[in-house]
């Protein structure tokens, strides 16, 4: 796996600038652009960092891909993992409730 083009291709899918992805994770915006050029590896914790900043776990960073779901998609699955286990029920009642509809 290329890491710096799979964060490149996760920034971009996110929509966020060089600039936006780094501040959110708290590293320079040159490590970052190094990183995604492949000119420089990141270390274990400015990858930790950098997914942070995406949202998303060092599991779903190396998971292989599936086809891309919507970003407003992925925001609803991360939503609902922090659901309790009848929360989540209840929101799959709502949701076969408006089709339905």
């Amino acid at each position: 796996m290329d890491i710096g083009k799979r964060i490149k291709e996760l920034r971009e899918s996110t929509g966020f600038s060089i600039n936006q992805l780094a501040r959110q994770s708290g590293i320079g915006q040159s490590t970052l652009s190094y990183v995604e050029m492949g000119a420089k590896n990141p270390t274990v914790e400015t990858l930790l960092l950098i997914c942070r900043g995406l949202g998303i776990t060092p599991v779903e960073f190396f998971k292989e891909q599936e086809p891309e779901l919507p970003s407003d998609l992925r925001q609803l699955l991360r939503e609902a993992e922090s659901l309790t286990s009848p929360q989540r029920e209840k929101l799959a009642e709502f949701i076969k409730s408006l089709k339905r509809s």
